[in-house]
């Protein structure tokens, strides 16, 4: 029995790494490549209007969406998850239409966390990206397994678990996530992005304002942020306000 095709679509801010990549994957007869896709950052498509199964061009400021078709498998090639590839990887996974084959020059550890709250299963390094890996790769995604390097096993599970130790527990007892957000973070942070001090947020959810400050700084440290904007930034940005 032949084996089902896998369609992928190819995203990279460098056209020779995007050209690269296409033509380990093009004449894989397992495959359809779809041309045409975005790239990452300020990259161009490989050519105006349609081509093969409908792909679309990107916009001339590169921001063009990629339909959303089911069974796709999109496979993104950074040097590092920078911001702008990191709103990339969270556009192709937005819906779950797309699985993601993220191949990389390198993960650092906000990175790596970055990546697993995507939910992406199947990572390559660049250096270690050869054609028959990258075909694997893609066909675990297809088959939504997973695909990682063996050190970055060892590195990811060295983090979950440092996360779950750290996990604090709030005034009334429950544990917040080591991702994401708990409800009384979103309570706060909707209330910061209202324009609310710390007094005017303890008074508004009768909390104390020390209170106030340890919630916000609990979730600032987990999530690595920066300050109060960057907290209501990603909030938004992710959907919780």
């Amino acid at each position: 029995m032949l084996e089902e095709r896998v369609t992928v679509t190819v995203h990279a801010s460098d056209p020779l790494s995007r050209a690269g990549v296409i033509s380990h994957l093009q004449h894989q007869p397992s495959l359809e490549l779809l041309q045409g896709q975005i790239t990452t950052g300020h990259g161009t498509g490989t050519g105006p209007g349609k081509d093969r199964g409908g792909a679309v061009d990107p916009h001339p400021d590169g921001t063009a969406a990629t339909p959303a078709t089911p069974g796709i498998v999109a496979v993104m090639i950074v040097d590092r998850l920078d911001d702008v590839a990191t709103a990339e990887l969270r556009r192709l996974v937005r819906g779950g239409e797309q699985r993601v084959v993220l191949v990389a020059r390198e993960l650092r550890e906000p990175e790596l966390m970055t990546v697993v709250e995507c939910g992406i299963r199947a990572i390559l390094w660049r250096h270690q990206a050869t054609p028959q890996r990258l075909l694997r790769a893609v066909r675990s995604a297809a088959r939504d397994e997973g695909e990682l390097p063996p050190d970055l096993i060892g590195r990811l599970l060295t983090q979950v678990g440092r996360l779950r130790r750290s996990v604090v527990e709030t005034t009334a007892g429950a544990a917040v996530p080591t991702l994401g957000m708990a409800p009384r973070e979103v309570d706060v942070l909707r209330l910061v992005a209202e324009g609310m001090d710390t007094r005017q947020i303890s008074e508004k959810l009768s909390y104390s304002e020390r209170t106030v400050k340890n919630v916000l700084h609990a979730l600032m440290t987990r999530l690595q942020l920066n300050n109060r904007a960057h907290a209501v930034a990603y909030a938004l940005r992710e959907g919780y306000i």
